[in-house]
């Protein structure tokens, strides 16, 4: 059963990561500036996916990026 929460747990941190690599890589198509400071600075992240980021799956996307890793930690701690 463990072997099951930790595969489960990266799954689910792999999709996080995902999210978030993309919504960095969308932040560089838009300006070179705002791709470097969503990457460097976790604040300017928050402001960008919630006012400039723009996409068909917006709300997806940024709750996969922001709750995905937090689910992912609960998942991999059941599995300890």
């Amino acid at each position: 059963m463990k072997i099951i929460f930790l595969l489960l747990g990266c799954l689910v941190g792999l999709a996080g990561i995902g999210c978030w690599i993309y919504t960095i890589v969308e932040a560089f198509r838009d300006e070179i500036w705002k791709g470097f400071l969503t990457l460097l600075c976790g604040l300017y992240w928050l402001y960008y996916v919630f006012f400039d980021f723009e996409d068909d799956n917006k709300w997806p996307i940024v709750l996969g990026a922001i709750f995905g890793n937090a689910i992912a930690f609960g998942i991999i701690s059941l599995a300890r």
